[in-house]
């Protein structure tokens, strides 16, 4: 996978240096149309290559589409938090009602069930290696 991941990399960096080779001559970005200038308060354009403008161009529309998809699925995000909160109520209540209202049990499956959990006993020194082939 990650043999994939590098040449998929490699790729897209010869793509994107090819890119910005091919189109290196200046271009003029405007902000606002020439008719506004003077409301604005002067020329808001810059003049960069071609390729800069190109890969501003994109970083722009990835940046515009992960905040749109964000909020997208902030109702997802919301129904999420309401479920687990709910599951939670549910698992505390359930608890609780195995309290009060179990009927009589075995007194030492009583204590097993009240007993916290506790770490498993230390193991002799090379018990968990793995089996050899």
């Amino acid at each position: 996978m990650r043999a994939i991941r590098i040449f998929f990399l490699v790729i897209l960096a010869i793509v994107l240096i090819l890119l910005a080779v091919a189109n290196r001559d200046l271009v003029t970005v405007s902000l606002l149309p020439e008719a506004f200038a003077p409301f604005a308060g002067g020329q808001w354009s810059l003049t960069m290559p071609a390729f800069v403008a190109l890969f501003l161009a994109m970083v722009f529309g990835v940046l515009v589409g992960l905040v749109w998809e964000w909020l997208r699925e902030s109702h997802l995000r919301a129904e999420s938090n309401r479920r687990a909160q709910h599951l939670a109520d549910l698992q505390r209540e359930v608890g609780h009602l195995r309290k009060t209202h179990a009927a009589p049990r075995d007194e030492v499956l009583a204590i097993l069930d009240e007993a916290p959990a506790r770490k498993p006993a230390a193991q002799p020194a090379g018990a968990n290696l793995p089996a050899t082939r």
